[in-house]
C-alpha cells in the first residue's frame, strides 16, 4: 500500500472516498474531513493569522504574493521523517493550499527515492471528476476513481434533472469574499446553473474575481450566498459586517426579500472534492425550498436575516 501524504482538504477527502484512508500518513493544517484525519501529523501551516478579519487576512496575503513568498509553510524534516510514497498537493491557487513550489522546496534536500507528488488544478466540475481519477490511478486503485466519478455525477444529474424545469429561475451572486467583496468563479457558476439558478458574476472555468461593491448594488440579485472560503457558518456570519454596512445594503432585492444565505465555504464550495454534490444540493435548497428539502439546513447554510 502507498504512504500518502496529503497537503490539501479535499484530496485528503478524495483519499477517504476511495477507501483508501489508511494509507494517509500525514494531512495539511486544514485538513478535518472525515473527522478521524485530524489525528494525523500536520504537514502545513500558514503565515498568517487565519483567525483575523477578513481585510486584515487579505492584506496579508497580497504582502507575501508582493514580496514573491509562499502563503504556507511546508514542514520539510516532518515529511521526510514520514517517508510518503505519494505527495498529493495543488497548484490552482497558491493562496488555497501548499503549491508544488513549496512542496519541491520541502524535498530538495532528498536524496534517494524521492515520492511522487501528484498536483492538481482543477478549475470546473469535469476537471474535479477527472481528478479523483487522477488520484485513484496514482494510488494503483483506478476502477475505484472511476466508479466514484461515475456515482457522484449521477447525483448531480438527479439534482439538475429536477431544477431545469423550475421557472422562474432566481439571479443569483456567490460572494466568495466580504472584505474586499470577491464573486465566486471555478465551478460555482456551474453549481449555481444546475441547481436553477442564473448566474449573475464570475465565469465557469476561470478564477474567483474582485468585484465593486456598486456592481453588485446594480445587478440588484434575487439571491445572495456569501461563501467565504476556509470559514463556517459562525465565522461567515462574523465577517458580514463590512458587506452589510455598505450603503444601500438593506435596499437590495434580496435583502428585502430574506434571500440573504451564510454557507459553510470552508466545508462546502470551495473543496473541489465529493462534497461538492452536497454544495449543489445546499444550493437548490435555498434556491427553490417549495422543491428541496432543507436537509442542510443549520449545518451547510442558514438565513442572513
Amino acid at each position: 500500500m502507498e504512504r500518502i501524504a496529503s497537503l490539501l482538504p479535499s484530496t485528503t477527502e478524495i483519499v477517504c472516498a476511495l477507501g483508501q484512508g489508511a494509507a494517509l500518513v500525514g494531512r495539511s493544517h486544514e485538513c478535518d474531513f472525515p473527522p478521524e484525519v485530524a489525528a494525523l501529523p500536520a504537514l502545513t501551516e500558514p503565515k498568517l493569522d487565519a483567525r483575523a478579519a477578513s481585510r486584515a487576512i487579505d492584506d496579508r496575503v497580497k504582502q507575501l504574493v508582493r514580496e514573491g513568498l509562499s502563503v504556507y509553510r511546508v514542514d520539510a524534516e516532518r515529511l521526510r521523517a514520514l517517508a510518503p510514497s505519494v505527495v498529493l498537493t495543488q497548484e490552482q491557487c497558491d493562496v488555497c493550499a501548499a503549491s508544488p513550489k513549496d512542496v519541491e522546496a520541502a524535498l530538495c534536500a532528498w536524496t534517494g527515492g524521492r515520492p511522487r507528488v501528484v498536483s492538481l488544478a482543477p478549475q470546473t466540475l469535469g476537471d474535479v471528476w477527472r481528478d479523483l481519477v487522477t488520484v485513484a490511478t496514482a494510488l494503483g486503485v483506478p476502477e475505484r476513481g472511476e466508479l466514484l466519478a461515475q456515482q457522484l455525477a449521477n447525483r448531480v444529474t438527479h439534482v439538475s434533472e429536477r431544477t431545469l424545469r423550475i421557472r422562474p429561475q432566481p439571479r443569483v451572486a456567490t460572494i466568495e469574499w466580504t472584505e474586499p467583496l470577491m464573486a465566486a468563479g471555478n465551478w460555482m457558476p456551474e453549481l449555481v446553473a444546475l441547481a436553477g439558478g442564473t448566474n449573475v458574476f464570475g465565469e465557469t472555468g476561470r478564477q474567483s474575481s474582485w468585484l465593486e461593491w456598486d456592481a453588485l448594488r446594480a445587478a440588484d440579485p434575487d439571491v445572495i450566498v456569501v461563501l467565504p472560503c476556509g470559514f463556517d457558518l459562525a465565522r461567515t456570519r462574523r465577517e458580514m459586517g463590512p458587506l452589510a454596512a455598505q450603503t444601500g445594503f438593506g435596499e437590495l432585492r434580496a435583502v428585502r426579500a430574506g434571500r440573504v444565505f451564510l454557507t459553510d465555504g470552508n466545508q462546502y464550495f470551495n473543496r473541489p472534492g465529493p462534497r461538492l454534490v452536497e454544495s449543489l444540493e445546499i444550493l437548490a435548497e435555498i434556491l427553490h425550498p417549495d422543491e428541496f428539502p432543507a436537509k442542510h439546513l443549520g449545518t451547510g447554510w442558514e438565513p442572513y436575516l
